[in-house]
């Protein structure tokens, strides 16, 4: 004890030493004891998902559905996702990819919800449907989306009272935007076919 006194430094590292081992194992007891049951390749394809929340699959939303693939349901239920979360889950579990279900609807282009905020009646309907609260307003008061909360789901358009919303598709941006090819007229003749290829 005398030495420790003597020896500050030694003193100070020693505690130290002893907080460090006595906390890591309290760390190490509440990982066992306070373990979340959870399935990993659940939670990667949850990452895969679009997340619209907008329950076409069958289940309440996303997660769900990954959850439910992650024990062997099908991986084309997903209209938002279409055929890139249906090559992306297949690529993940080892699967064949395989055709969008049609009973689920169809792949459409990403969208998000329009109010016509002078026709809005602020029923509340709308706020109410939307699964990830994209939308804001009070009663009896005009509501608007958030663009950049929506997901597109369409769940909000058919609560809707007046037929205010609209869903809009998003505007190209340089990430998204793609050139369309041409298609080569029909009335080529033959000679001339060989020439355009």
């Amino acid at each position: 004890m005398e030495y420790l006194v003597a020896q500050p430094f030694i003193a100070a590292l020693l505690a130290l030493v002893t907080l460090a081992l006595a906390f890591g194992a309290l760390l190490g007891f509440a990982s066992v004891a306070f373990e979340t049951e959870g399935n990993p390749i659940a939670e990667q394809i949850n990452a895969i998902m679009p997340q619209t929340q907008c329950g076409q699959c069958g289940y309440p939303g996303c997660r769900p559905y990954a959850e439910a693939i992650a024990q062997g349901e099908a991986i084309n239920k997903c209209p938002p996702g279409g055929e890139t979360v249906i090559k992306q889950l297949a690529d993940l579990l080892d699967v064949e990819p395989m055709p969008l279900d049609a009973e689920h609807g169809q792949e459409k282009p990403k969208s998000y919800a329009y109010i016509r905020e002078d026709e809005c009646i602020g029923c509340t309907k709308c706020i109410q449907a939307c699964p990830v609260d994209a939308i804001v307003g009070a009663a009896k008061h005009m509501h608007t989306v958030v663009i950049s909360e929506c997901t597109g789901c369409d769940l909000c358009v058919e609560p809707c009272p007046v037929d205010c919303i609209d869903l809009l598709p998003f505007p190209a941006t340089l990430q998204t935007w793609s050139w369309e090819l041409p298609s080569p007229p029909q009335n080529l003749i033959a000679s001339d076919r060989e020439r355009a290829a």
